[in-house]
């Protein structure tokens, strides 16, 4: 006797002569042909989402530098450039007074204020660095220090179009035009070490920080008044580190074969209770049901 394979099929044909297409039929198919496209629409915009999940952990994540770049631009619409500077101290030992490297300044209201940008390195120990005119040749009559903070960064910048919720740059736009001119202002930093690791495995090292304010008038010597622009940072044992993480495609695969098969399920159960419903009724309305 010859093996015939096609015993194996599960899945037998039947005749179109001896199928009966019904207006329920057609109606119930356009609708889950619709609600399938819906769900699948759907299941391929979550699978094309990205997630980002976050983790604290004890560790120091940037192991191959000692060092912490800083990114600092702010704005003193009252001081000109040639008063304005940038000190760094540390509890290594520390002290740069005029630091220059890196720096930039742009005169704004005629020469009367200046827009100051400096890129540099910390260490990781607690410091601060300050912005005032303490290494000015010639100090001025009436030194200003209110001031707009534009951008305060410690470590890499994230990349455009990255929605994580973290404080990388709570400084920005902070405004103290309205504070006392002779005031020194004194922001404490708490510095947290974060790693941005995206769905390439591309790693970035940024850093997020909270912060405390204070002003208060500080007397140099002789008992002149000499303001300045304080930020103190100390930095956090914890580390927290951002991951990107997409949906695996045999689990999108998985949902879209479950979308099908249960869909055309329920819908051909759908499809036969109405159709034996109406034959039921049909029957009943010419006096054959039995």
């Amino acid at each position: 006797m010859q093996f015939d394979i096609r015993r194996f099929d599960v899945y037998r044909k039947v005749p179109k002569d001896l199928t009966q297409p019904t207006l329920t039929g057609a109606v119930i198919s356009i609708c889950s042909a619709l609600f399938m496209t819906f769900l699948f629409i759907s299941e391929l915009k979550e699978y094309l989402t990205v997630e980002v999940q976050s983790v604290l952990t004890v560790e120091d994540p940037v192991k191959h530098s000692e060092k912490i770049p800083v990114f600092i631009n702010i704005t003193l619409p009252n001081l000109p450039c040639i008063y304005v500077g940038l000190d760094i101290q540390d509890d290594m030992g520390r002290h740069e007074v005029g630091f220059r490297d890196n720096t930039h300044k742009e005169h704004i209201n005629d020469e009367k204020g200046c827009r100051f940008e400096s890129h540099f390195l910390i260490n990781k120990v607690p410091g601060n660095f300050h912005v005032s005119t303490h290494s000015a040749g010639v100090q001025p009559d009436n030194p200003d220090m209110t001031h707009i903070v534009h951008k305060l960064r410690f470590g890499m910048d994230l990349e455009e179009g990255k929605d994580v919720k973290g404080s990388f740059n709570p400084l920005e736009g902070v405004d103290k035009t309205t504070a006392n001119p002779l005031s020194t202002h004194d922001y404490i930093l708490r510095v947290v070490p974060t790693v941005y690791e995206d769905w390439h495995n591309n790693i970035r090292y940024p850093f997020q920080y909270t912060y405390s304010y204070r002003d208060m008038l500080q007397m140099g010597h002789g008992g002149r008044v000499v303001p300045a622009i304080w930020f103190r940072y100390e930095l956090s044992p914890i580390t927290v580190r951002y991951t990107e993480r997409t949906k695996p495609f045999y689990s999108f695969l998985v949902m879209i074969c479950a979308i099908i098969g249960g869909t055309f399920t329920v819908a051909g159960i759908i499809d036969g209770l109405i159709f034996s419903a109406s034959e039921i009724i049909k029957k009943a309305e010419l006096g054959k049901l039995s």
